[in-house]
């Protein structure tokens, strides 16, 4: 686990909010069709989608096995009775001018995720909670000064994955993000192109533990949540060196100029209005079948790390290569008849394999 952070050291304290979009059909609470980019604006909604009065929420039943697989995988306790919240905020993009989520009582807490830290040794990141939710819709803004929304994701099925503030670096975080991506694809709960929106991160960032800390929205690449989160520490710390306060805000990456800029200052939970969503009742897992969920998980990308360490791999190949299902496969066909091989296969996968793709 984490070590504690020494108490007014200027060192990086990180925490990861991700939103991963569920691989259904169908959104968390209505009959439409789940998008995929690049598809045209506005093919995909229904009356709940776009917040029609009475369009009352009905529960996708196809959303809570791959919730729970992800969960699981990420060594999370799975609560058997998890609740539903109304989150409050006006935005052009969410018509109903609230999200349902579960901020009382969510699906999932506790869980742990193992990354290759700075040191090379392997740390364990926590993880707090995981929760269901639905997407608000997108904000499309255009050089003639007009911002358009398109609904297609809107009401899309996730869950929102928030870690501990355990990351110490923006090279952790940028291998968090990275491990997480490879257990989300290899237990089939999401395909979690971070291109396509199904994969989106905010990052919490802070240079005391109880000091004032930014958040980082709507990160949607690995290479720029590494590059905000080093701006941004730069930042922090040149603020400190002059005396300059420093509060809590929200910040948003501009990848042409490379710097963060001010949105907001941050609100707390009183700010959401949170509100027990009447329309739903509560979501009741079955033990046996979570039970049943949990053994018919697949091997999982640090074991298979693992693995290939023992046939004399290092730490940073065996990573690279267990978070990539394709490539990791042919590893270890290639491998498991002939260790002393393995090294060599390594490299050329890692290497002109790598390069061809």
């Amino acid at each position: 686990m984490a070590e504690p952070h020494p108490p007014g050291a200027l060192a990086a304290i990180i925490g990861l909010e991700v939103h991963v979009q569920l691989a259904t059909a169908r959104k968390l609470f209505s009959p439409a069709r789940r998008h995929h980019q690049p598809e045209a604006p506005n093919r995909h909604i229904d009356p709940f989608s776009i917040g029609l009065p009475g369009a009352l929420p009905v529960l996708n039943p196809a959303v809570i096995e791959p919730a729970v697989r992800a969960a699981l995988a990420l060594g999370c306790t799975v609560d058997l009775r998890s609740e539903w919240d109304r989150k409050h905020y006006f935005y052009p993009d969410l018509p109903k001018g609230f999200q349902i989520t579960q901020h009382r009582r969510p699906l999932a807490t506790e869980g742990r995720l193992d990354i290759l830290g700075d040191d090379d040794r392997q740390r364990g990141i926590r993880i707090r909670r995981i929760h269901l939710e639905e997407d608000a819709g997108k904000s499309v803004h255009g050089p003639d000064a007009l911002t358009r929304v398109d609904f297609n994701r809107a009401g899309a099925a996730l869950i929102e994955i928030v870690s501990e503030p355990d990351l110490r670096s923006p090279a952790e975080a940028r291998r968090f993000l990275k491990r997480l991506r490879a257990v989300l694809r290899t237990v089939g709960a999401s395909t979690a192109h971070m291109e396509r929106g199904e994969l989106r991160c905010d990052a919490n960032v802070s240079l005391r533990l109880h000091g004032p800390r930014t958040e980082l929205k709507n990160l949607n690449s690995f290479r720029h949540v590494e590059q905000a989160l080093a701006y941004e520490l730069g930042r922090q710390r040149a603020a400190f060196a002059a005396g300059t306060p420093l509060v809590d805000e929200t910040r948003l990456w501009d990848a042409a100029r490379r710097q963060t800029r001010a949105t907001r200052t941050k609100g707390g939970a009183a700010d959401y209005r949170y509100l027990p969503e009447p329309d739903l009742p509560a979501l009741a897992l079955d033990p046996q079948w979570l039970q049943a969920t949990r053994d018919a998980l697949p091997e999982l990308p640090a074991a298979r790390a693992a693995r290939a360490e023992q046939r004399g791999l290092i730490a940073g190949q065996a990573d690279v290569l267990a978070d990539d299902d394709e490539l990791f496969d042919l590893f270890d066909a290639a491998s498991s008849g002939a260790p002393e091989l393995a090294s060599a296969v390594a490299g050329l996968l890692l290497g002109d394999v790598s390069r061809l793709r």
